[in-house]
């Protein structure tokens, strides 16, 4: 099966420097790399709705770039640090992003995430259809 890499402008530095896809198109199917919520400069922001926010609308880029929209998520997998400080928070950021009907989640707590600072990672996957 063949597959392609999505790949937007904004990602091909760090793409290149960690050998790795923003997004892996296979089949009917976009596999989207786990994101955290650091500015684009890489700062780390120390309020978490801001991270929160960031991770969401990196996701947006890709799907952009792959012609989809949040509608297209079909798995979502989020990982938090300490996650009961702000998992309602999170979901209700959250809630502003997806769309009907809704993906199948899973929130799973980590111990620590390969960004320092980071409080989450989300990690997603689309499905290709005519019901962009």
């Amino acid at each position: 099966m063949a597959k392609h890499p999505i790949i937007p402008p904004e990602y091909h530095g760090a793409a290149q420097q960690l050998k790795l896809s923003p997004a892996l198109v296979s089949g009917s199917h976009v596999f989207l790399s786990g994101v955290t919520g650091a500015e684009s400069d890489g700062r780390m922001p120390d309020s978490p709705e801001a991270q929160f926010r960031n991770a969401f609308d990196k996701i947006r880029l890709v799907l952009r770039h792959a012609d989809l929209t949040f509608g297209a998520i079909v798995e979502m997998t989020s990982y938090h640090v300490g996650i009961s400080d702000h998992f309602d928070l999170f979901a209700a950021i959250r809630a502003e992003y997806v769309q009907e009907p809704y993906p199948a989640w899973t929130a799973v707590e980590v111990a620590g995430l390969r960004r320092e600072g980071a409080l989450v990672e989300i990690q997603a996957i689309a499905c290709i259809s005519q019901d962009k």
